[in-house]
């Protein structure tokens, strides 16, 4: 405070008074974000009551991140704080998402030990926008799913549902999935894999079912079998023979018997396994005694 009865405070004692330095407050007021309420007679800058009330808002907005821009105009009355507040929020929703895809990249990159090829290409994957996203989605599906909803018209509406895209928030593990799950879907030798499970699902729906039951062998696979096992039913019994009638009636069972273990693969197991990540639930059923008990009896009964 200066001696001469006003009760303006010097810059010094105003750093004093709110524990900022002389420096910030210089800044700041060279900034425009803190007006001097006067000068004194050697032009010093004089700051009164309300500079400190003030200063403890421009500090804390900025503790908060604002620029000194947003800062400025709220103090000017230009905006309120709530308003520049929400901006910030979305302005920081958009820093975390980038964060996070960063933090995945990095982190897979390291469980990895990626090339530089990999990892440019594990970053724009990434990064892909929604509508990018999509027609990664849209391609695997043409060429994996392509003519198969001739035979059955709920097929690709089905399948589509079921590959997932990344939600709004997504985790740095959500992130993670989604990266290796595209470049599974831009691989050519996965998409001949998948088409061939596919398409044996699709050929063995019988022309008394309905459209859109026809993941059809699949669930007919696991009643059977399941029923099966919970009757003790020995692979390699006459039994297990009359299931198999049940189950593929006059098929080739050497054919399904080698489609059956395709559709075993590691591969598949791991589509299935990332898209349950990516979709933020719990792995789907993956019916492992099931699909073994008619392994066991496909290749315990006479092939033909």
């Amino acid at each position: 405070m200066i001696e001469d009865g006003t009760g303006l405070l010097t810059i010094g004692r105003l750093a004093r008074a709110t524990g900022l330095t002389v420096r910030t407050i210089r800044y700041w007021s060279d900034e425009g974000v803190l007006h001097p309420v006067a000068r004194s007679e050697g032009g010093y800058r004089l700051y009164d009551a309300g500079s400190v009330a003030r200063l403890e808002l421009i500090r804390t907005l900025r503790e908060l991140g604002l620029g000194l821009a947003d800062v400025r105009r709220v103090v000017a009355g230009e905006t309120t704080v709530a308003e520049v507040a929400a901006a910030h929020v979305a302005a920081l929703d958009t820093q975390i998402r980038a964060l996070k895809v960063t933090r995945a990249v990095l982190s897979t990159v390291a469980r990895r030990g990626s090339t530089a090829e990999e990892t440019t290409l594990m970053n724009k994957l990434a990064r892909l926008s929604a509508a990018e996203r999509g027609r990664i989605i849209d391609d695997f599906m043409e060429e994996t799913f392509g003519g198969l909803d001739t035979a059955d018209p709920d097929i690709r509406t089905q399948l589509r549902f079921r590959i997932p895209d990344l939600p709004e928030d997504p985790t740095p593990e959500q992130v993670d999935a989604w990266v290796e799950l595209a470049e599974m879907m831009q691989e050519s030798g996965f998409r001949a894999r998948m088409r061939e499970a596919v398409e044996f699902n699709a050929a063995d729906r019988r022309p008394q079912e309905p459209a859109g039951t026809s993941l059809w062998f699949m669930s007919r696979m696991v009643q059977l079998a399941g029923e099966a096992r919970e009757q003790g039913i020995d692979p390699g019994s006459p039994r297990a023979a009359e299931v198999l009638e049940e189950l593929i009636g006059d098929a080739d069972r050497a054919v399904v018997l080698e489609r059956m273990e395709a559709a075993t693969h590691p591969e598949l197991a791991r589509f299935r396994e990332l898209t349950a990540l990516v979709r933020g639930t719990g792995p789907l059923p993956a019916h492992a005694e099931e699909f073994a008990w008619v392994v066991a009896a496909l290749r315990a009964g006479p092939a033909g």
